[in-house]
């Protein structure tokens, strides 16, 4: 398949990326809805999911990705390996994902990641970022209790903007509080992740668990 270039970063912000994206009928997306579901935030050319969904077929897994060639691409490849439990989507997940997720089965998000979002260094970009309050507090009203959300980054201050925004919510626990994570506890690695590595750079993961309501 033909690798199309993209560009690196867009602005969430523009107006092109305002309109929510439309409710999805998930009956026809997922031959088994009701399995737990494995949401990837920022899912960008989806290698990571492709093969978290070879892996763990006993999941629903759901790229969110705000590039859109790159949905397009990814949702090829899924179909080229006939994986029934994968999807992506295009969207801009800060105002998508309430109208996405608020109608899926109760209790079947119990996973979400967020690896190596655009950084947006600038402070006047901040709320170009990917997790914003709102976005924290979305995600609290739908993924199950004891469900899962796995943070990280090569960035350091990222990181620790990411983690403020999720521990500030009542919703939210830090497993190993105040320490980073030596090891991704997931069995694939995004590939930023395995770039970052090869350099000898560091990565800043957290895992945050949703308390029981």
């Amino acid at each position: 398949m033909r690798v199309r270039r993209v560009r690196q970063h867009v602005n969430p912000l523009a107006k092109k990326y305002q309109t929510p994206a439309n409710p999805v009928e998930w009956e026809k997306v997922y031959p088994l809805l009701n399995q737990p579901l494995h949401l990837d935030i920022g899912s960008a050319r989806g290698r990571f999911l492709l093969s978290m969904a070879q892996l763990e077929t006993n999941w629903n897994f759901l790229g969110l990705e705000i590039r859109e060639p790159l949905v397009i691409d990814a949702n090829k490849l899924r179909d080229e390996l006939g994986l029934t439990n994968l999807h992506y989507l295009f969207c801009n997940v800060n105002n998508s994902v309430s109208s996405l997720l608020s109608s899926l089965p109760n209790k079947t998000l119990q996973c979400v990641t967020i690896q190596f979002p655009d950084p947006w260094f600038k402070n006047r970009h901040a709320k170009r970022r990917v997790v914003q309050p709102e976005l924290v507090a979305e995600l609290a009203n739908y993924l199950a209790p004891r469900g899962t959300v796995f943070l990280q980054s090569d960035i350091k201050f990222v990181a620790e903007e990411m983690c403020d925004r999720f521990s500030e919510h009542p919703a939210f626990v830090r497993e190993h509080a105040e320490e980073w994570l030596a090891e991704n506890p997931l069995p694939v690695s995004t590939e930023r992740e395995e770039y970052v590595l090869s350099r000898g750079e560091s990565v800043y993961r957290a895992l945050f668990t949703r308390v029981s309501s």
